[in-house]
């Protein structure tokens, strides 16, 4: 079920393996998206035993695979988990890439890693209680690719210069002595030279510390419950601006509160979200209601609630319905 529009992209409630295997075979250019973590502690919006996970997820494969271009990429970030129990580490998240690049031919592009400082300690038990284990702040993120060669475009997510390499940048001469390392690697070639920003690492550093977005705010004055596991924008804008142009096809298959679609709308990209939850996907459009007053928002819910109505459309702003 199609719930709203915007400018860009669509919102749709429903099951991800359904709604996958009707859209158009090489349509899609980035699928990046956060699914549920195979977390011991059950969850609110849903979550499986390990293995079970595992091959859940594993699953959809093939349908990933057929959405894709030859140029697109598969961008999935797992959380990691502890074995039931015992301080011992799962390997669910190893587990689901090894699968999906054995039993599904993807190909590991690279693997990033998601730091998040203000992760709170756990598991308790381990962490806090016995201090057996230090604080796991770190998902990995697994960038597969459907052939050996997606679309990729580093430049587009430099960082900037630390402040001595802005100093050398500034006199090279007076700060520079080229010269080769130890390894016998040479770097004095184009070492001084601005390219507007530092090549980023495969390590991204963010914290996951929403307070006071949009999101928050108009779910507060309505009375929604926000998702209890929101996607920082950060994470989503980063694949989106390296891996995809303006005007491609991103899709989250696993929406949530669809932090996903927020960041393709604004670096204009074409989106879909699909999540099974009609809460949440009713509430991802706040997201896109900038300026809207609240009666507004809860004559949107209310008409959302009607499906003879969908799907709405929904601009960011002037709090107007198309």
């Amino acid at each position: 079920m199609e719930l709203y529009r915007t400018p860009w992209g669509r919102a749709v409630v429903g099951r991800a393996e359904d709604y996958l295997a009707v859209l158009p075979e090489g349509s899609v250019d980035l699928i990046v998206t956060s699914p549920p973590f195979a977390l011991l502690r059950q969850k609110s919006y849903g979550n499986l035993e390990q293995q079970e996970y595992v091959d859940w997820l594993v699953s959809f494969g093939p349908l990933v695979k057929r959405l894709l271009k030859d140029t697109g990429s598969f961008v999935i970030d797992l959380g990691g988990a502890y074995q039931r129990g015992v301080p011992i580490r799962s390997l669910y998240n190893f587990r689901v890439l090894l699968q999906l690049c054995d039993e599904h031919g993807f190909h590991l592009a690279e693997e990033f890693f998601w730091h998040n400082p203000s992760k709170l300690p756990s598991p308790i038990e381990w962490v806090n209680k016995r201090k057996l284990r230090a604080k796991d702040s770190v998902d990995t993120i697994w960038w597969l690719s459907k052939t050996e060669a997606p679309k990729a475009n580093v430049s587009k997510v430099l960082v900037p210069y630390s402040a001595r390499m802005r100093t050398l940048l500034k006199n090279a001469e007076r700060f520079y002595s080229p010269k080769k390392r130890p390894s016998g690697h040479d770097i004095s070639r184009g070492f001084n030279k601005d390219n507007n920003g530092a090549i980023p690492s495969n390590l991204l550093q963010c914290p996951n510390t929403e307070s006071n977005s949009l999101y928050l705010r108009l779910c507060s004055a309505v009375g929604f419950a926000p998702h209890p596991a929101r996607f920082p924008r950060a994470i989503p804008e980063f694949f989106i601006k390296f891996l995809t142009d303006e005007g491609d096809l991103v899709l989250d298959m696993f929406a949530g509160s669809n932090t996903t679609g927020e960041a393709a709308e604004v670096l204009g990209r074409r989106w879909l979200a699909v999540d099974t939850s009609f809460e949440y996907v009713t509430a991802s459009a706040f997201r896109f209601m900038t300026d809207w007053p609240q009666d507004a928002v809860r004559a949107f819910i209310k008409r959302a609630r009607d499906e003879r109505a969908l799907p709405l459309d929904v601009r960011p702003k002037q709090g107007c319905l198309l």
